[in-house]
């Protein structure tokens, strides 16, 4: 099995965020701050953490400002980028991207979403069990605002509901992805295509597993949801620091 130093990441960067921009009108969701950091500085913290060393960036609205931001390193990260010629949605945007991916299965990352997950045993269970595409999913205490995942007792996906089908306590997409380049190419070329709603439905019964995470989770998304990232990642940095405290 590979370590994931040898594991191209991607990062869904090129979301208009048009539910945030009360809030971050000047700028692509990635760069919101929090704590005086762009969003994306966490996710990239998170990859480095877990040992990956390249991440091709997925950018499209405002995709220069990324690049601005950022260059084409980020500590022990080098980074590149492949910017939509207009809006391609999530499938879409990776299959744009597919020619810089260089290992077979690619970490994939929302850019607007983080969950506090261990990112090196998500791996060895995607190793371990030879599959197509893994979700990782996380329990939130109310599914309305993104949907749920329904499993099987050995992970696979039985079925996705929804945003609005279903409320109360349930399992759902974290937003992270380990994904074959063989299940990428099956992304048509050319339009917008939703990774969510085109694509993950269409391959329920055909290798698509869900991978349980305690993590904590937080998606930025909507500006109420924005406004308690600060908070969120204060806990994160408690949390972390008493694990390493006990150890």
């Amino acid at each position: 099995m590979q370590d994931l130093a040898s594991v191209t990441a991607a990062i869904l960067a090129g979301g208009l965020g048009t539910r945030l921009r009360s809030v971050v009108a000047d700028r692509p969701k990635v760069l919101a701050e929090v704590r005086g950091r762009p969003f994306l500085a966490y996710l990239l913290d998170q990859l480095a953490a877990a040992g990956v060393r390249y991440v091709v960036l997925c950018t499209g609205y405002l995709g220069e400002q990324v690049w601005a931001a950022f260059g084409d390193t980020y500590g022990s990260i080098s980074l590149d980028y492949s910017q939509e010629p207009s809006p391609l949605g999530t499938a879409g945007a990776l299959r744009l991207a597919l020619p810089l991916f260089k290992s077979d299965s690619v970490l994939v990352m929302n850019g607007d979403s983080f969950c506090d997950a261990n990112s090196r045993a998500f791996w060895a269970w995607h190793c371990a069990h030879s599959v197509m595409a893994t979700l990782l999913v996380t329990e939130v205490s109310d599914t309305t605002r993104y949907g749920s995942v329904q499993l099987e007792p050995d992970g696979r996906v039985r079925s996705f509901l929804e945003k609005g089908e279903a409320s109360g306590p349930g399992v759902i997409n974290a937003g992270i992805y380990l994904l074959k380049q063989d299940f990428l190419r099956t992304i048509p070329t050319g339009r917008s295509v939703s990774l969510e709603r085109d694509v993950f439905p269409t391959w329920v019964g055909r290798g698509i597993y869900g991978y349980r995470s305690e993590g904590r989770f937080l998606d930025i998304g909507t500006p109420e949801a924005y406004n308690v990232a600060e908070r969120f990642f204060v806990q994160v940095a408690e949390i972390s620091s008493e694990f390493r405290t006990k150890r």
